[in-house]
């Protein structure tokens, strides 16, 4: 058996019902899945001992998750849609710190019961960011409705710490003064592609 269980595998050769789980680390965690009812299971290696997956409703999409190289941090939004205004007040004033939070997403298939087929196979981690609201324009005599919302990045770099955005010559030599690593930095901003050169 490899990282992803051999009747997981055989599964989704086929026609198949995916589970997508997603798990926030805040006090309490929250536990999520896009699906209707709530469901026990647990995450492979984090939540050894198992919960209850709340029902999310239906999935609409999922955003492009990639994982962090050469030092780019991607930034991801999970949404919720559809909520009613009273519902949403309700949810955003309980919501526990979600800053810095470690987020991680799931998937393993659904037997024909919905119950998960396996432990949830964990294939992506963040850390939470923060958490947006907004209301689309409704029409007269419709409810009103909103759409939660929670950026999550993958890396290090949240809104709450930025990254640098500006790294110069200045900076650099003042930690080793014969470096002209980052002599032509400025050229970036103006959309020029320098020549990088190491200096000792």
């Amino acid at each position: 058996m490899g990282w992803v269980p051999d009747n997981v595998i055989d599964e989704l050769r086929g026609s198949h019902q995916l589970g997508i789980f997603l798990r926030i680390a805040t006090d309490p965690a929250l536990h999520m899945w896009f699906g209707i009812n709530d469901i026990p299971a647990n995450f492979d290696s984090i939540d050894p001992d198992g919960t209850v997956y709340l029902g999310g409703g239906k999935l609409v999409g999922v955003p492009t998750l990639e994982v962090l190289v050469n030092g780019t941090a991607d930034s991801v939004e999970f949404t919720l849609s559809g909520i009613d205004a009273t519902t949403a007040t309700k949810t955003i004033d309980s919501l526990p710190v979600v800053r810095g939070a470690a987020v991680q997403m799931g998937i393993t298939t659904l037997d024909q019961y919905f119950q998960p087929m396996s432990d949830i196979i964990p294939i992506w981690t963040g850390t939470a960011s923060h958490v947006g609201e907004q209301s689309p324009a409704t029409p007269s005599g419709q409810s009103v409705t909103l759409t939660l919302s929670l950026a999550v990045v993958a890396g290090e770099a949240t809104r709450s710490r930025p990254a640098r955005t500006l790294w110069s010559s200045a900076h650099q030599k003042a930690i080793s003064s014969s470096d002209k690593f980052c002599d032509e930095t400025a050229r970036l901003a103006r959309g020029v592609q320098p020549t990088w050169t190491l200096g000792y």
